[in-house]
């Protein structure tokens, strides 16, 4: 079976600045099936961003191959990039002055970039992907008045918007309470059994990565650590070495998930 996604041998390094090696990419290789949920996990510059912003053809790798449902992504124009695949952005714009339903709107662009007026077709997926996050009762709001949970959801609803298959979202957690955590956390696998929808989750939260994600790829400096099932990947001495803390891995009480907690130094050095 052809993957959905698949990166093969890929390096990709940014230039050098103020005499300092930038960082790099090298010989990265991974898979992802139709129908998954693939964590990519790591520490802060491991490489994380990077692959979002080379899987979205704003950089291009220096060697290997991207494909996309078996097309090399070298040979896609960006429309049809965003046709096939959907990014949900770690931080929502201030100062946007659209309306909820506008900016959903906008995940239409990429099934024609030259038409300047949404049609009917445009507006029932803008709002059957507003009902699916649950913002359709907001769709007039402007976007400076919801609160970040709200903002996050319409950024969700954007991407669903645009019909792709393959679901990027970076950090969709990283600025919301537990309630919402919770609740994105139900809406992910909603829209992956009932949409048949394909999903990279990018996190820093080892947690809701091991709950949510069929498999998972942990990078440090821009290389594979290991790749499987969060109870292969998420080993302490893997951890350990790859975030340089110690650290607890258990099983939640509920779901016999993996859990990772830290195990903080004691500040009175006893």
């Amino acid at each position: 079976m052809t993957p959905l996604l698949e990166f093969r041998d890929v390096d990709f390094a940014y230039a050098v600045a103020e005499g300092r090696p930038g960082f790099a990419i090298r010989g990265l290789s991974f898979a992802v099936a139709a129908g998954e949920i693939f964590g990519i996990i790591g520490p802060n510059a491991s490489g994380k961003t990077t692959l979002i912003r080379l899987l979205s053809k704003v950089l291009r790798p220096a060697r290997g191959d991207i494909r996309l449902d078996g097309d090399s992504l070298g040979r896609l124009s960006r429309a049809s990039t965003a046709r096939r695949v959907a990014v949900v952005p770690q931080d929502v714009p201030h100062g946007f002055p659209y309306t909820v339903e506008e900016l959903v709107l906008m995940g239409r662009f990429p099934h024609a970039p030259g038409r300047f007026f949404e049609s009917a077709d445009d507006v029932r997926a803008a709002e059957e992907a507003m009902a699916a996050v649950g913002v359709l009762e907001l769709r007039g709001q402007a976007l400076d008045r919801l609160s970040g949970g709200e903002r996050q959801r319409v950024m969700l609803a954007r991407a669903l918007c645009q019909e792709s298959r393959l679901l990027v979202l970076d950090e969709p957690t990283a600025h919301l309470d537990l309630r919402y955590q919770a609740e994105c956390a139900g809406l992910l696998r909603r829209l992956n059994r009932g949409a048949d929808l394909t999903i990279v989750l990018i996190s820093h939260d080892l947690n809701l990565a091991a709950e949510l994600c069929d498999r998972l790829l942990l990078l440090k400096a821009g290389a594979a650590i290991a790749v499987g099932p969060a109870e292969t990947v998420l080993q302490e001495s893997t951890l350990e070495s790859v975030y340089g803390c110690r650290v607890v891995v258990d099983k939640h009480p509920a779901s016999r998930r993996p859990t990772v907690q830290i195990v903080w130094p004691d500040p009175g050095g006893r």
